[in-house]
Protein backbone atom coordinates (compact mmCIF):
# COMPACT_ATOMS: atom_id res chain seq x y z
CA UNK A 1 0.00 0.00 0.00
CA UNK A 2 2.49 2.65 1.19
CA UNK A 3 6.23 2.14 0.57
CA UNK A 4 7.15 4.91 2.99
CA UNK A 5 5.73 7.97 4.74
CA UNK A 6 7.73 11.20 4.54
CA UNK A 7 6.63 14.07 6.72
CA UNK A 8 6.86 15.78 10.09
CA UNK A 9 6.89 13.84 13.36
CA UNK A 10 3.74 15.10 15.08
CA UNK A 11 3.66 12.77 18.08
CA UNK A 12 5.84 10.16 19.76
CA UNK A 13 4.43 7.70 22.29
CA UNK A 14 5.46 4.28 23.56
CA UNK A 15 5.55 2.04 20.50
CA UNK A 16 3.89 4.69 18.33
CA UNK A 17 4.86 7.56 16.04
CA UNK A 18 2.47 9.87 14.18
CA UNK A 19 3.81 11.28 10.90
CA UNK A 20 2.07 14.36 9.49
CA UNK A 21 2.05 14.15 5.68
CA UNK A 22 0.36 17.16 4.11
CA UNK A 23 -1.95 17.70 7.07
CA UNK A 24 -2.88 14.04 7.50
CA UNK A 25 -1.49 12.29 10.57
CA UNK A 26 -0.55 8.65 9.97
CA UNK A 27 -0.28 6.51 13.11
CA UNK A 28 2.60 4.04 12.85
CA UNK A 29 3.34 1.28 15.31
CA UNK A 30 7.10 0.92 15.58
CA UNK A 31 10.15 -0.20 17.58
CA UNK A 32 12.21 1.51 20.25
CA UNK A 33 15.11 1.70 17.77
CA UNK A 34 13.03 3.71 15.31
CA UNK A 35 11.53 5.89 18.06
CA UNK A 36 15.03 6.74 19.28
CA UNK A 37 15.86 8.15 15.83
CA UNK A 38 12.82 10.45 15.74
CA UNK A 39 12.26 13.92 17.16
CA UNK A 40 8.93 15.71 17.50
CA UNK A 41 8.68 18.52 14.97
CA UNK A 42 11.49 17.14 12.81
CA UNK A 43 11.12 15.65 9.35
CA UNK A 44 11.34 11.88 9.06
CA UNK A 45 10.83 9.05 6.59
CA UNK A 46 9.43 5.74 7.80
CA UNK A 47 9.41 2.65 5.59
CA UNK A 48 6.05 1.03 6.07
CA UNK A 49 4.22 -2.27 6.18
CA UNK A 50 0.42 -2.14 6.04
CA UNK A 51 -1.76 -4.79 7.63
CA UNK A 52 -5.28 -4.50 6.23
CA UNK A 53 -8.15 -6.44 7.79
CA UNK A 54 -11.92 -6.16 7.70
CA UNK A 55 -12.00 -4.22 10.96
CA UNK A 56 -8.62 -2.46 10.92
CA UNK A 57 -5.94 -0.76 8.84
CA UNK A 58 -2.68 -0.95 10.77
CA UNK A 59 0.51 0.79 9.63
CA UNK A 60 3.94 -0.25 10.89
CA UNK A 61 6.80 2.15 10.26
CA UNK A 62 10.58 1.73 10.45
CA UNK A 63 13.50 4.11 10.10
CA UNK A 64 15.35 1.73 7.75
CA UNK A 65 14.35 -0.69 5.02
CA UNK A 66 16.54 -3.29 6.75
CA UNK A 67 14.43 -3.14 9.91
CA UNK A 68 11.21 -3.33 7.90
CA UNK A 69 12.50 -6.36 5.99
CA UNK A 70 13.32 -8.15 9.25
CA UNK A 71 9.81 -7.34 10.48
CA UNK A 72 8.17 -8.83 7.38
CA UNK A 73 10.27 -11.98 7.69
CA UNK A 74 9.29 -12.35 11.34
CA UNK A 75 5.54 -12.02 10.80
CA UNK A 76 5.78 -14.61 8.01
CA UNK A 77 6.74 -17.18 10.67
CA UNK A 78 3.74 -19.21 11.81
CA UNK A 79 2.42 -17.99 15.15
CA UNK A 80 4.42 -14.75 15.17
CA UNK A 81 2.28 -11.63 15.04
CA UNK A 82 3.20 -7.95 14.64
CA UNK A 83 3.35 -7.41 18.41
CA UNK A 84 5.98 -10.13 18.90
CA UNK A 85 7.93 -8.98 15.84
CA UNK A 86 8.06 -5.40 17.16
CA UNK A 87 9.11 -6.67 20.59
CA UNK A 88 12.04 -8.59 19.08
CA UNK A 89 13.17 -5.66 16.94
CA UNK A 90 12.89 -3.37 19.96
CA UNK A 91 15.62 -5.29 21.80
CA UNK A 92 17.71 -6.38 18.79
CA UNK A 93 19.01 -4.40 15.84
CA UNK A 94 18.64 -6.05 12.41
CA UNK A 95 22.29 -7.20 12.54
CA UNK A 96 21.88 -8.59 16.06
CA UNK A 97 18.70 -10.37 14.98
CA UNK A 98 20.42 -11.95 11.98
CA UNK A 99 23.33 -13.04 14.15
CA UNK A 100 20.92 -14.68 16.62
CA UNK A 101 19.30 -16.60 13.75
CA UNK A 102 22.60 -17.58 12.14
CA UNK A 103 23.96 -18.89 15.45
CA UNK A 104 20.59 -20.39 16.49
CA UNK A 105 20.61 -18.36 19.72
CA UNK A 106 17.10 -18.76 21.16
CA UNK A 107 18.08 -17.16 24.49
CA UNK A 108 18.71 -13.83 22.80
CA UNK A 109 15.29 -13.87 21.14
CA UNK A 110 13.54 -14.63 24.45
CA UNK A 111 14.83 -11.30 25.79
CA UNK A 112 11.91 -9.76 23.90
CA UNK A 113 8.70 -9.31 25.87
CA UNK A 114 6.15 -12.03 25.15
CA UNK A 115 8.58 -14.26 23.24
CA UNK A 116 8.95 -17.67 24.86
CA UNK A 117 11.37 -20.48 24.12
CA UNK A 118 8.98 -22.33 21.78
CA UNK A 119 8.30 -19.22 19.68
CA UNK A 120 12.02 -18.40 19.59
CA UNK A 121 12.90 -21.90 18.39
CA UNK A 122 10.18 -21.76 15.72
CA UNK A 123 11.59 -18.46 14.46
CA UNK A 124 15.10 -19.91 14.32
CA UNK A 125 13.89 -23.02 12.51
CA UNK A 126 11.84 -21.20 9.87
CA UNK A 127 14.28 -18.35 9.23
CA UNK A 128 17.62 -20.18 9.36
CA UNK A 129 17.66 -20.82 5.62
CA UNK A 130 16.20 -17.41 4.71
CA UNK A 131 18.66 -15.46 6.82
CA UNK A 132 21.49 -17.98 6.59
CA UNK A 133 22.15 -19.60 3.25
CA UNK A 134 19.99 -17.14 1.32
CA UNK A 135 21.82 -14.09 2.70
CA UNK A 136 25.39 -15.37 2.68
CA UNK A 137 27.65 -12.86 0.94
CA UNK A 138 28.94 -13.99 -2.44
CA UNK A 139 32.49 -13.43 -1.22
CA UNK A 140 32.08 -16.08 1.48
CA UNK A 141 33.46 -18.80 -0.74
CA UNK A 142 36.60 -19.20 1.26
CA UNK A 143 38.19 -17.83 4.43
CA UNK A 144 41.80 -18.26 5.37
CA UNK A 145 42.20 -21.49 3.45
CA UNK A 146 39.09 -23.08 5.01
CA UNK A 147 36.82 -24.68 2.42
CA UNK A 148 33.24 -23.49 2.89
CA UNK A 149 30.23 -25.61 2.01
CA UNK A 150 27.21 -23.45 1.20
CA UNK A 151 25.17 -23.15 4.40
CA UNK A 152 27.87 -24.82 6.51
CA UNK A 153 28.71 -23.66 10.03
CA UNK A 154 31.85 -21.91 8.75
CA UNK A 155 29.87 -20.13 6.04
CA UNK A 156 27.20 -19.07 8.53
CA UNK A 157 29.84 -17.82 10.96
CA UNK A 158 31.51 -15.88 8.15
CA UNK A 159 28.21 -14.27 7.18
CA UNK A 160 27.52 -13.36 10.81
CA UNK A 161 30.94 -11.74 11.19
CA UNK A 162 30.52 -9.84 7.91
CA UNK A 163 27.21 -8.46 9.22
CA UNK A 164 29.11 -7.18 12.28
CA UNK A 165 31.41 -5.17 10.04
CA UNK A 166 34.51 -7.36 9.80
CA UNK A 167 36.28 -7.74 6.46
CA UNK A 168 36.84 -11.05 4.69
CA UNK A 169 40.59 -10.69 5.33
CA UNK A 170 40.06 -10.23 9.09
CA UNK A 171 37.61 -13.13 9.26
CA UNK A 172 39.86 -15.40 7.23
CA UNK A 173 42.86 -14.67 9.44
CA UNK A 174 40.81 -15.25 12.61
CA UNK A 175 39.25 -18.51 11.40
CA UNK A 176 42.68 -19.77 10.36
CA UNK A 177 43.69 -19.71 14.04
CA UNK A 178 40.68 -21.79 15.14
CA UNK A 179 41.60 -25.43 15.56
CA UNK A 180 39.15 -27.96 14.14
CA UNK A 181 36.98 -25.25 12.60
CA UNK A 182 35.04 -27.76 10.49
CA UNK A 183 33.83 -29.60 13.58
CA UNK A 184 32.51 -26.54 15.46
CA UNK A 185 29.06 -24.96 15.36
CA UNK A 186 28.53 -21.51 13.84
CA UNK A 187 28.07 -20.00 17.30
CA UNK A 188 31.33 -21.52 18.56
CA UNK A 189 33.17 -20.30 15.46
CA UNK A 190 31.84 -16.76 15.89
CA UNK A 191 32.89 -16.65 19.53
CA UNK A 192 36.39 -17.99 18.87
CA UNK A 193 36.90 -15.76 15.83
CA UNK A 194 35.81 -12.69 17.82
CA UNK A 195 38.14 -13.70 20.64
CA UNK A 196 41.02 -14.03 18.18
CA UNK A 197 40.32 -10.61 16.63
CA UNK A 198 39.98 -8.87 20.01
CA UNK A 199 43.18 -10.34 21.43
CA UNK A 200 45.17 -9.77 18.25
Amino acid sequence: MFYYLDGTVALIELGLAVIDCGGVGFSCSTTTYTLASLKTGARARLYTYCNIREDAFDIFGFSTKDERDCFTKLIAVSGVGPKAALAILSVLSPDQFRLAVLTQDDKTLTMAQGVGKKMAQRILLELKEKLGAAELPDTASGAGGVTLAHGSAVAEATAALVSLGYSQAEIGAALKTVEGAETLTAEQLVRQALRAMVTK
